[in-house]
This record gives structure tokens, C-alpha cells and sequence, in this order.
């Protein structure tokens, strides 16, 4: 089992309090000594004063707090977040108090706070809000720090991840018996367990929150972001606020872009398809934890048949539970896939749903059941994707026309070349997709690790055979596969078939399994009992 870094720094703070009291050795103003300022009441970005952490480890341990602080305000940022945890962070009260003397935004005190009266300190210094943990806090203790918040008219920034901290939240407050705060709520792309990333973490949570608080609050996109790419795609996800500490601590002339980046990002068709992938990762990790072994598909990865090239097969692989259907678009693979059959694919398997579905609404309205209408939703079936090597080529305008027309739900780069065309060119960036990396030594390692700094949330691993493009039946060597899934929630081609995708959903754990030729009776058509066999290896494997 992983460490538990949030339990370290929590008991650490508990000692250190103990030792050297709430104020923990400084000096604090008697009264506060500036006016309160508002904390993300629109959209902007919090920008934070951060020395060190423990994934990260020393940051920027010579920064002056104030100076920082001051720069940040000039790149435009809503407001600064002060860490004061000493141990792990490297910062102190000192650098609240002197951020507030300096600057005239709103201010948050950061840090792992499990007293009420450690509010009354951060009040007293002069921050405007307080970070508040759901997930270190009891509902007693939550609803008692959101009454000393409200107090004194700041803001509680409750961060949550999990669904019981929501639950914690929601019950906490209805504890409360006094006024309520102002409360934001900040999702941690970095889980405070293990310090891992997934930058789709929040995405997935946001809809909750809104149902459960309302859509006035106010929901902040917390860590993971390093690149002004990756703050654009959090702004075209619908957050109000994104919170941003190593990447403008390490580079303070950095921290425009990243304020522009995030705040000048609307809504666009690949934010919403990650939006729409990231409920059901949670809505399948919450019946995976529900399930008792009932039902023998909790909590499977998603599956992706790729290599398709005609109607059979594409009906198969989705009658058969396929999450993803996958269409080579590369005149020089022999399972390339005309634009004509993807087309005509896609058109066949909606009317086949929607005759099925309209069989099963005649049958219910038969047998007396007169609820609402019938309405055909293509949402729930399988996601189409178009893979491309090279968006220049006919193929890949093909892919980039049918993703626009919606014929294809998103496109997947796959190689240097196709992610190099698409990052190089804006017309390109509102669409649906994602990357594949070919892992044959260090180096595709890292090309995966600078897509993730790019912002791009999943990368699909596969092998690298010479010069072929996927298809290869070879799998990635194993210390890659497990390198690759450090980095992001894995996402695993190559070599994947009946014989073997137990165990490599049993060692590895992949959020995503892609497989194809090792499903073929010949090149683009495929074997419908290995078919069969595959799929079912995959939910016995989740059982």
C-alpha cells in the first residue's frame, strides 16, 4: 500500500502545534489590517507563494513571499495562496502576514488547518479565505470551522475529491448552527494520498458539486497545471477558478501567460468529451467500490476494438460491450478504413439502437407503461475514434471532417507527426482527442511525459515495431508499462488478446485496454470468436 503522505503531514502539523502553539513562534498582528476581499467571484486564476512540496520537493526556497505576491497581482492573478505548513512546504505565518501587508487582491492561508481557532490566526494575518480539507476534518470539526469562517465574513475554500467528502460537506453544513461563509470548492488533481495526478480528477466532480450547491458556486480546478496549454484546457472545461503553485513559483515571468491562458479559454467540444469521459471513469470507480462482485463488469477498464473496417465487426465488438470503436484512417496500414464505411457504420449502428430502442419503448407502452416519450441517445453507445498518423494527408482530413460532421467522436493522434501537426495549429485545438506514444526506450517515456505537461489529460501507450503504426501484436515491455502508469491513469495497446488480457488487467490495472490484431482472423477483419473470448476475459477479469 502507498504511503499515506496526507496522514504524515497531518500528524506532523498536530505535533508541531503542540510544540510551538497555533501561532507556531510568530508574532501575530492583534488585529487585522486590511479590508476583506472577495475570494473567485468570477473567473480567474490563484496563483500561489510556494517554496517546496513533497512530491516536488524544493521549488523555489529562496523566493521573497511579498515580491511574489506583488508579481502575481501584476500578471493579473484574482488572488494569492499562502502556504504556512512548515514541515513539507517550507513555508510559515511570517509569509502570510507579509503577503497581505503587500498586496490589494484577495488572499488564502493554505494549509492543512484541523483547529477552528487556526482560522481566527489566519483572520488576524489578513488572508480573505481559508483552505479546508474535507477529507482530514469530521463533519463536526467541518461545521464548526465553516461558523468560525462565516464569523468573520471569509471565505471557506472546502476541498473535496471524494464523494463522502461531498457528503461531509452537505451534512456539515446542515451542522452548522450559526451563519454560513461564502464557500468555494476546490477538486485536487493531485490526490493528497499518494500525490499522484489526474488531471481528470476534477472534471469528473464538477457536475456533482454544481447539482449538490448550486450552479452560484463557485468550483476551482486545483494542481496538476505546468504549461499554458494545460491551463487553456482547464479553462475550457467550466471551472471558475484554477489554482496554480509550481509552475509560476518556479518561473514568476511565466505567470501572465498562465493567468491568460486559463481565463481567455472557453468552452469548446474537447473539453466537453473530456467532461463526459471523466463522469463515467467515476460513475464506473463508484459501482467498482459498491460492487460485492455482483455484477461481473464493475469496475472493468473501458475497452477499445481498433483496426475496424466494416459494419460486422463494429456491431459486434459494440453489441459485445466495446467502449470505443476504433477507425485507422492511414492509407498505408492495411486495416485503413474508408471514410464511406466509417459513415456508413455509424449510420447503421444508430438505427439499429434506435430500432432496438424503439422495440423495447412498443413493448413497455404495450404492456401498460405510459411514461415519458421515447428519445433515441447516442451518448450511451460506443464512442468512435479516428486514428491518425498525419492530419495533412487525405486520410486525416477525412478524420478531421468527420469529427467535425460528429460521424467520429474524437481523433487519436498516434505518433509523432499527427500530434506535432495538431499542436502546431489552432484550427485544430477545440477538437475531441487525445494522444497514443510508441514505448520502445526512454525517450517515448518521455514524449508521453511532455504531452502530459501540455495538458493532455490520458496517453495511450503502445508498443513500437520498427517503423509500423500500431497493429504489431507486440506488447510494451512491462518496466514501461509500469513507468508510463506513474505519469497518468493507463491507457494500454499492443499485443492485448485472449490469451493474456486477464492478467495484464490483473497486474497493471489500466483505466483503458486497446486491442486488434491479435482479434483478427486476417488484417482489418476480425475473428469473431477471439472477439468473444477477448471481451469475456475482460469481465472475468473485473469480477
Amino acid at each position: 500500500m502507498a504511503e499515506d503522505i496526507l496522514l504524515k503531514i497531518v500528524e506532523g502539523r498536530k505535533a508541531a502545534i503542540k510544540e510551538k502553539g497555533l501561532s507556531f513562534g510568530f508574532e501575530i498582528p492583534s488585529e487585522r489590517e486590511r479590508p476583506l476581499h472577495p475570494f473567485v467571484q468570477k473567473k480567474g486564476v490563484v496563483l500561489e507563494v510556494k517554496r517546496a512540496s513533497p512530491s516536488k520537493g524544493n521549488i523555489a526556497l529562496g523566493l521573497d513571499a511579498k515580491k511574489t505576491a506583488l508579481c502575481y497581482q501584476e500578471a493579473g492573478a484574482a488572488a494569492v495562496s499562502v502556504l504556512t505548513e512548515e514541515n513539507y512546504f517550507k513555508g510559515n505565518l511570517g509569509d502570510l502576514i507579509s503577503v497581505c501587508r503587500g498586496v490589494d487582491i484577495a488572499v488564502l492561508r493554505k494549509d492543512f488547518l484541523i483547529f477552528p481557532e487556526e482560522i481566527d490566526m489566519a483572520y488576524k494575518c489578513g488572508a480573505d479565505a481559508v483552505l479546508l480539507i474535507a477529507r482530514i476534518l469530521d463533519k463536526e470539526t467541518l461545521a464548526k470551522m465553516l461558523e468560525r469562517t462565516a464569523s468573520f465574513g471569509m471565505t471557506a475554500f472546502v476541498e473535496l475529491r471524494l464523494e463522502e467528502d461531498l457528503q461531509k460537506l452537505l451534512e456539515a453544513k446542515s451542522l452548522a448552527e450559526k451563519k454560513l461563509p461564502q464557500i468555494v470548492c476546490g477538486v485536487n488533481a493531485r490526490d493528497l494520498k499518494d500525490f499522484s495526478i489526474d488531471l481528470l480528477a476534477p472534471c469528473g466532480f464538477l457536475g456533482e458539486i454544481k447539482a449538490a450547491l448550486g450552479n452560484s458556486c463557485s468550483v476551482v480546478f486545483e494542481s496538476g497545471i505546468r504549461t499554458s496549454s494545460a491551463a487553456s484546457f482547464a479553462g475550457s472545461l467550466g471551472f471558475e477558478g484554477l489554482l496554480l503553485g509550481e509552475a509560476a513559483a518556479r518561473d514568476l515571468g511565466k505567470a501572465r501567460e498562465l493567468v491568460s491562458s486559463f481565463v481567455n479559454a472557453g468552452k469548446n467540444d474537447n473539453g466537453a468529451f473530456w467532461i463526459s469521459f471523466s463522469k463515467k471513469v467515476r460513475e464506473r470507480k463508484i459501482v467498482s467500490k459498491k460492487s460485492e462482485g455482483s455484477e461481473k463488469k464493475a469496475g472493468r477498464p473501458f475497452v477499445k476494438i481498433c483496426g475496424l473496417t466494416n459494419f460486422e465487426d463494429a456491431a459486434l465488438a459494440a453489441d459485445l460491450g466495446a467502449d470505443f470503436l476504433g477507425f485507422v484512417l492511414c492509407a498505408s496500414s492495411p486495416r485503413n478504413a474508408e471514410e464511406n464505411v466509417v459513415r456508413e457504420v455509424r449510420a447503421a449502428l444508430r438505427d439499429k439502437k434506435l430500432r432496438r430502442k424503439s422495440a423495447s419503448e412498443a413493448s413497455r407502452r404495450s404492456a401498460g407503461n405510459n411514461d415519458c416519450g421515447f428519445a433515441f441517445d447516442d451518448t450511451s453507445g460506443p464512442l468512435f475514434v479516428g486514428v491518425v498518423t498525419e492530419l495533412s494527408s487525405p486520410q486525416g482530413k477525412a478524420a478531421v471532417r468527420l469529427v467535425k460532421e460528429g460521424i467520429l467522436d474524437c481523433l487519436q493522434l498516434h505518433g509523432k507527426t499527427a500530434a506535432s501537426e495538431f499542436f502546431s495549429d489552432s484550427k485544430y485545438s477545440f477538437l475531441p482527442h487525445y494522444c497514443a506514444a510508441n514505448l520502445q526506450d526512454g525517450g517515448g517515456l518521455e514524449e508521453a511525459q511532455g504531452l502530459l505537461n501540455l495538458g493532455e489529460s490520458r496517453i495511450l501507450v503502445d508498443a513500437k515495431v520498427g517503423s509500423a503504426v500500431g497493429g504489431t501484436g507486440t506488447q510494451v515491455p512491462e518496466d514501461l508499462v509500469l513507468a508510463a502508469a506513474k505519469k497518468a491513469p493507463l491507457w494500454l495497446a499492443g499485443g492485448l488478446g485472449p490469451d493474456n488480457v486477464r492478467l495484464v488487467i490483473e497486474k497493471f490495472k489500466p483505466e483503458l485496454i486497446d486491442a486488434s490484431s491479435l482479434l483478427e482472423a486476417a488484417p482489418g477483419k476480425k475473428d469473431e470468436k477471439k472477439l468473444r473470448a477477448f471481451l469475456a476475459e475482460v469481465g472475468a477479469a473485473a469480477v
